[in-house]
């Protein structure tokens, strides 16, 4: 009789219902991946087949759509990939990258899953770790080098170093003094004076003095081509020395005029850069696109925390489903493969956004319809063989 084969496409029915439902249910859940049933027929020899079975629940790893949720906190893959978490002393892979960054500086998501990556500077080369960030200051770092770009005038007179000695009290010993900041080793802020003396045509003198104490052992000098330009190779730039006191080491820093013109127009400062800063608290934390955890400093430095890993499959749909929008590697998907984000087979990540579920609601709707009529069909089945039997029974 029939029965065996109507009892086999219901329960397959069934089965297709209860996945189309849950892909239904999921089509707000962020990284969610729906899935789809493939069947097979049952065939056993005889003339007519025995039905037919689930042959399996395959999972679909296309990526979904990138949605702005102007949370820095959030994060999204563009491309492919998974995060990397520990969660209950297991490493599992999910595509959903709401965070929270706890108290103790783990950037956790709602499950308590804690993300994993590679510390500042190590990259692929070290070993994944549950990343955490840092509650301490940013040091304070002294300043070591100083990029300053100027126009000098061409057009002031030469002042005769022999006849008016310098003094930085004296604002006729040089032609022209500008003042930036400088830091020392305990994050000390300094007054830097650059004073520039023209000393001959194409010539002009250069020392510094912070504050307002000349390091009267090194001077500089500045040698510009006809064209205004300046020329590196004549000119000296010597390393200036000064003892801040207050416990800090003896500042040394090395000036660079890359840039540096004499023109017949006023003086006038182009850029003024230096590498020293003051120690800052952290005041946030961001993330770039290559899975760099960024810290933002209080004395507006940042600083890289640590990067994010991410991993891929040889066969993502060999993962098996955890639950909570996580998956877990089997012997079908593969070892993971892990790397950083943007390079290679593994896509960028967008700060301020999330993965929404790949699911076509649209879709599953049809699909729900095509369903509900195919168990309808098989109950039919099963309607017409009892019709069979019973008229079997009913003979005399």
């Amino acid at each position: 009789m029939g029965f065996s084969q109507a009892l086999s496409g219901l329960n397959a029915a069934a089965t297709n219902l209860d996945v189309v439902g849950n892909n239904i249910a999921n089509s707000q859940t962020v990284g969610f991946k729906g899935s789809s049933v493939q069947f097979a027929d049952v065939y056993t020899g005889a003339l007519a087949g025995q039905g037919t079975r689930v042959a399996a629940v395959l999972q679909d790893f296309s990526n979904g759509t990138l949605e702005s949720t102007g949370r820095n906190m959030d994060l999204g893959i563009n491309g492919s990939g998974f995060f990397r978490f520990t969660q209950n002393d297991e490493v599992v892979y999910s595509r959903n990258g709401q965070l929270t960054l706890t108290s103790e500086g783990y950037l956790e998501n709602a499950q308590g899953a804690r993300l994993t990556g590679f510390p500042a500077g190590v990259g692929t080369g070290g070993q994944p770790e549950v990343l955490q960030v840092p509650a301490g200051a940013m040091n304070a770092s002294a300043t070591t080098g100083v990029e300053a770009s100027f126009n000098l005038d061409a057009t002031v007179d030469p002042i005769d170093r022999a006849a008016t000695p310098f003094d930085t009290a004296d604002g006729d010993s040089y032609s022209y003094a500008n003042t930036g900041t400088v830091y020392d080793s305990l994050g000390v802020q300094h007054t830097m004076t650059s004073y520039f003396t023209k000393t001959g045509d194409n010539t002009w003198e250069v020392r510094v003095a912070v504050d307002g104490v000349e390091d009267t052992a090194n001077s500089g000098e500045l040698v510009f081509n006809n064209n205004g330009t300046l020329d590196e190779a004549a000119s000296t730039f010597p390393t200036y020395s000064f003892t801040p006191g207050g416990g800090a080491d003896q500042l040394d820093f090395a000036m660079e005029f890359d840039g540096t013109t004499q023109f017949g127009n006023d003086f006038a400062l182009d850029s003024l850069t230096q590498n020293g800063y003051s120690a800052g608290a952290l005041v946030g934390v961001s993330f770039d696109e290559a899975g760099n955890i960024v810290g933002n400093y209080a004395n507006e430095q940042t600083q890289v925390l640590g990067t994010i890993a991410l991993a891929n499959f040889r066969n993502p749909e060999g993962l098996q489903s955890q639950g909570d929008n996580a998956w877990v590697e089997t012997g079908s998907s593969g070892q993971p493969l892990l790397g950083l984000a943007g390079n290679g087979q593994f896509g960028s990540l967008e700060s301020g956004a999330v993965e929404v579920s790949n699911v076509d609601l649209t879709r599953e709707l049809v699909d729900l319809i095509v369903a509900q009529r195919n168990y309808q069909a098989n109950t039919q089945t099963i309607k017409v063989q009892d019709e069979v039997l019973q008229s079997a029974v009913n003979l005399r």
